[in-house]
């Protein structure tokens, strides 16, 4: 292949049904915009759990609560290759040229706007405060999201309305995420919060910022959230500001060799990883801890309900 594209143009111009098509995955049949399949990113997948919305370039994987954009996909369908090998593997797939971009797209470009109508705190909403605390994380993240109610508009005026727990990125577009769906109404960014001038943590995602937020209540770190792995170079110049760098990225292939990629950058970053060893991310490990609490909480309810006392009067 003569010319690679960039990950920006890639994600622009691949299209996940026609990636997936090749690949041989045909998605189930279907009404409406969201194609479904079953799941080719796990193995105990037996009904069709794995959405894509091609005109968005996103996808969402209900049974494992990840999802992202093709290159995204490409990192979790090919564990062994690292982000450029994905973003050529992509390319060669689908065979995509950068000068026939627009005969090779399988869709027609589709004009999706993004309107947010209302913008609430936290605990408003039972879905998303659900969501929320199903990840461990409400308590904390009610000083850093907000409930984003919007709607998306396409060419032929047609709505459809959704909520979501949001923050802004650098970008002052929200990112969104609830139980269906995760994505960035308008260009993804990273998210920065500032704090001290010297410490930065990074994150690939605020689920995994606010899991080490509840276990680091007092750190004072700036922190610098990436939003997806495709931006780890904006994220890299961001932290070149900073002289103590501790990174939280991933277990998994692509998070390693994005720390890896990282480090050999910014020597002098730290990986923190181990704070959350055993589990793909911090969000895993807060989850497994939600989850073993739940359970002790039901064997002390249920300590007395075997116990059978003879009672005469």
């Amino acid at each position: 292949m003569a010319n690679l594209l960039t990950a920006s143009e890639l994600k622009e111009q691949g299209s996940l049904v026609d990636l997936l098509s090749r690949l041989g995955y045909q998605p189930v049949p279907k009404r409406g915009r969201e194609k479904m399949y079953v799941s080719m990113l796990r193995k105990d997948d037996t009904n069709p759990s794995f959405s894509v919305n091609d005109e968005l370039g996103v996808w969402f994987d209900h049974g494992s609560g990840k999802g992202g954009n093709i290159i995204d996909f490409g990192l979790a369908y090919w564990k062994n290759l690292g982000f450029s090998d994905v973003v050529k593997k992509i390319q060669e797939v689908c065979s995509i040229e950068p000068t026939e971009t627009r005969q090779l797209r399988p869709r027609k470009p589709v004009k999706v706007q993004y309107v947010v109508e209302r913008v609430k705190p936290l605990g408003v909403h039972p879905a998303i405060t659900d969501y929320l605390k199903s990840r461990g994380v409400f308590d904390v993240a009610k000083f850093y999201l907000s409930e984003v109610y919007y709607y998306i508009e396409d060419e032929n005026e047609t709505r459809k309305h959704y909520f979501a727990a949001g923050w802004l990125n650098e970008n002052n577009t929200w990112e969104v995420r609830n139980k269906y769906f995760k994505g960035a109404m308008g260009h993804k960014g990273i998210t920065f919060v500032p704090g001290h001038p010297k410490k930065a943590a990074l994150f690939e995602g605020f689920m995994n910022f606010l899991s080490w937020r509840i276990e680091n209540p007092e750190a004072d770190h700036s922190i610098i959230v990436l939003n997806t792995l495709t931006l780890l170079q904006q994220g890299i110049k961001k932290a070149k500001a900073f002289s103590s760098l501790d990174i939280y990225f991933d277990r998994d292939k692509g998070g390693k060799n994005a720390t890896r990629d990282f480090i050999n950058v910014l020597p002098y970053a730290t990986d923190r990883s181990k704070a959350y060893e055993g589990f793909n991310d911090y969000n895993d490990k807060i989850k497994s801890q939600l989850k073993s609490v739940v359970v002790s909480e039901k064997k002390n309810t249920d300590f007395f309900s075997g116990v059978r006392v003879p009672f005469s009067r």
